[in-house]
């Protein structure tokens, strides 16, 4: 019987910065552009963090029931393959995640608009066929693609439009560095996955890149997020404020770019995912303060 603690740990709370940025800077974009509504910043908050959490829950048994997840892996506890949970308790809390996300979503749902239905429905689906089904996207290299769409692009244009009523361009350019980042997380995991995920046939961007591409991959990813970034300058003068999250992008860079392996790139992963978080806070600063 897994503890309160292994289940904490299983829920992968390194990941959750991928939720929580992309709708602070949807809010604080929302209320630069004078469309700030918080009740439905918070309901857009919880949606996502419960997704994430459904998501990681469903990676855990869609994994574990088909062997991917091994004893040998490293990084955060893995409730199916190590046994601490039956299967079907691991499911469970997948799908009650997936439910309250949906219950929570349709209260956005009635007072923006309809087709944010078939939004929820998708970014559900997505989370579950990622290592679900017959045919998971995740174990074709698709993974990266599925996280910039869903924890960038449709979680900040998203946030705003519920509050503002409308997806105006900036949404989608500051969706792009947030999308980025929330890949980089993906893509260190991979990397520290890539011996295991060969051996047992989960052929991730990681594994058809290779050791070297994907550590490129990641650089390129985070680079290209301060860029981006940088691009809304002419609109909102405080966005070079992204910067003082710079030296943050140093440790792990160095340890991806490096060569290093296995557990040390669990240190990595927690430093993307401060990366993330410092760069999500001072994104959002810059666009408030215009």
């Amino acid at each position: 019987m897994a503890t309160v603690s292994e289940w904490v740990s299983g829920l992968r709370p390194r990941t959750l910065p991928n939720s929580i940025v992309p709708v602070a800077v949807g809010t604080a974009l929302a209320f630069a552009l004078d469309g700030f509504v918080w009740w439905k910043a918070l309901l857009a908050l919880v949606v996502s963090m419960a997704l994430q959490v459904g998501v990681n829950f469903a990676n855990d048994y869609s994994d574990g029931v088909k062997g991917t997840d091994t004893e040998a892996r490293t990084g955060p506890t893995r409730l199916t393959a190590t046994g601490l949970a039956a299967p079907r308790q691991v499911l469970a809390a997948a799908l009650a995640s997936f439910a309250f996300a949906g219950v929570v979503g349709l209260v956005l749902v009635v007072a923006s608009s309809w087709w944010l239905l078939l939004v929820g429905a998708l970014a559900i689906a997505a989370a579950w066929y990622y290592t679900g089904g017959r045919s998971p996207y995740g174990y074709r290299g698709l993974g990266e693609v599925s996280v910039f769409v869903f924890f960038g692009v449709v979680a900040v244009v998203g946030t705003v439009f519920v509050q503002l009523g409308s997806a105006p361009w900036q949404a989608w350019v500051a969706s792009v560095p947030v999308g980025l980042l929330s890949c980089s997380v993906l893509v260190i995991n991979n990397l520290r996955d890539i011996p295991t995920d060969r051996e047992t046939g989960k052929v991730t961007l990681a594994v058809r890149l290779g050791d070297a591409g994907t550590r490129r991959l990641y650089g390129g990813a985070i680079a290209l997020s301060y860029l981006v970034a940088l691009a809304l300058t002419p609109v909102f003068w405080w966005t070079p404020l992204v910067l003082v999250s710079a030296p943050l992008a140093v440790p792990p860079l160095r340890r991806v770019l490096g060569g290093q392996t296995g557990r040390d790139l669990v240190l990595g992963l927690g430093e993307t995912g401060r990366l993330q978080m410092a760069f999500g806070v001072l994104f959002s600063v810059a666009l408030l303060l215009g």
